[in-house]
Order: C-alpha cells, then structure tokens, then sequence
C-alpha cells in the first residue's frame, strides 16, 4: 500500500494573478519568460559574433510566429487529427484561441494543446525565412538557437507543471508528485526531469560556446548538439510518462517517441556534417 504521506503533494493554481479582465496564467508567463531570456541571449550572442543590429531585430517576430503555429498544429495533426480534421469548426479551432461550444457559441479558451515536436519544424521554416530576408547564414543562426534553446524548453515545462499536465506514471520513488487536480496517486514528475535536463543541456552548449569561441558558429555542431541531447532525453523520459491520446496505447512507442527519432537522426547527421567555407557567414559579421 503506498504511504501518500511520504510524497509531494502538488495542486498550485493554474492562474498566477488576475490584471482586471485579464487572466495570467503561470504557463503564458512561463512561455514569456522563456521567450524573453533566449531573446536576451540571442542578442548577446549576435553581438559577441559581431552581426549587425538591424538583421537581428526581425528575428523575433519570426521565431515567435513559427513556434507558436508549429506548436499549435504539432498537436492538432499528431495528436488530435481525429478531431481537429472532422469540421471546419475544428479546423478553425486549430488556428485561433476559441473553442465551438455546444449551445453554439464560441468561448475564447487561449491554445489548450501545444506540441514541442511541431514547434522545432515551425522554428526552423520560421528561421529560414528570415535567412532569406537577412541574407544570413542558416547554419550560423541555427547554431545559435542551439546554444540557447535549452532556456525555453526548460520554461516550458515548467508552465506544465504548474498546470499539473504531461504527468508522469504512478510511481513509489520518494520524490513523487500527488498532482491533486488530476488523481491521488503518487507520479513521476516528468515535467520537472525534462526541465532539469533542458537547463543541464543549456549549461552545457553555452560552456562550449565559451571555450570555443564565436568562429566555431556556423558549423551546424551546436544546433546538432541541442537537437541530439534534448530528444535523445525526451525519447527515455517518456517510459516515466502518462500517454497523452487514447490512441497510443496500442502502439509499441508512444507518439513523442516517434517523433524524437527522425530530429535525433537530423541532430546527429549536423553534427558530423563537414561544413563548407560559407561565404555568407563572412560577409554577415563585416
């Protein structure tokens, strides 16, 4: 019998303050701090490798643009096809925050479904577009959001904790969460693993950074790296996790498994790719 008494009772509420009308929940502030602090490190990195100002400022727009529709259609398409491609209601419901009530109405209920897996395939077309209006190299900016990655990742979990979402299994193990809004049993806290290694990895790419200097951007090593270790991490921490649809149940890997492996295989075939003298590079930092 398991001894409740002995784990970590978890029921924060999900609403971090109310500003009049507006409700701020933790997981939007986790996202905007994520979004903020890998803004911040990307401007420090494109001035440590002396890109000019005015080719960095769109990058933002791009990249929270990207993520976010990546993200969102992630989920829909791998996770919830079944609903979102059933009606032009759910179709909508895709692309914009409201939900198709049963009286009719429409209530708006914010993005209640995000995927990670989508979310890399949306920042990278987001990246190439903007490589395409800045004329700089892909490799160097994909490099650099392989260095600091691993600070939204990190946020994002966090947001899913405090929404008590993505639990784990149940589990005996002393550190086990009792994620009152979902059941009483004692889990895995799987959002908090996936965001301890985010920030370990973080750590770890801005370290090479440092002792490898700036002329080692633009090789595809970093962003190989982030891609290799953050899913590599993701494929075996999802033995700890509860499956999120119906659907994978009968399947030999969950679906966050399966989608790990192909950007696992990209991360690994950047990192040992040989990089060609890229002109574009130079003429990025003059």
């Amino acid at each position: 019998m398991l001894h409740l008494l002995n784990y970590i009772v978890w029921n924060p509420d999900p609403v971090m303050f109310h500003l009049g009308g507006l409700t701020i929940r933790w997981y939007s502030m986790c996202w905007l701090v994520g979004l903020v602090l890998g803004y911040l490190m990307m401007h420090r990195l494109y001035k440590d490798q002396q890109i000019p100002d005015e080719k960095f400022d769109p990058l933002l727009l791009y990249i929270f643009v990207g993520i976010l529709a990546g993200c969102r259609l992630g989920h829909c398409l791998f996770y919830e096809p079944g609903y979102f491609l059933t009606s032009w209601d759910h179709i909508i419901e895709m692309f914009l925050p409201i939900r198709h009530m049963a009286d009719g109405s429409w209530k708006l209920t914010g993005y209640q479904g995000l995927a990670s897996h989508g979310g890399v395939v949306g920042m990278i077309i987001a990246i190439w577009l903007y490589c395409r209006h800045t004329k700089l190299s892909m490799w160097v900016v994909l490099d650099n959001f392989g260095i600091v990655s691993g600070v939204g990742a990190m946020f994002i979990r966090l947001g899913n904790l405090m929404n008590s979402e993505i639990i784990g299994k149940v589990t005996d193990v002393p550190w086990a969460f009792i994620f009152e809004r979902v059941d009483g049993y004692p889990r895995h806290p799987g959002q908090l693993y996936e965001a301890i290694a985010y920030g370990i990895i973080l750590l770890i790419s801005v370290a090479i950074y440092k002792h490898r200097g700036p002329k080692s951007v633009g090789t595809g090593f970093y962003f190989g790296f982030c891609l290799t270790t953050i899913f590599t991490f993701r494929f075996f921490i999802e033995y700890t996790k509860e499956i999120q649809e119906a659907f994978e149940a009968g399947l030999p890997f969950d679906m966050g498994q399966v989608l790990s492996v192909p950007l696992i295989a990209i991360g690994i075939w950047a990192m040992c790719r040989k990089p060609k003298k890229d002109k574009e590079k130079t003429e990025s930092t003059k």
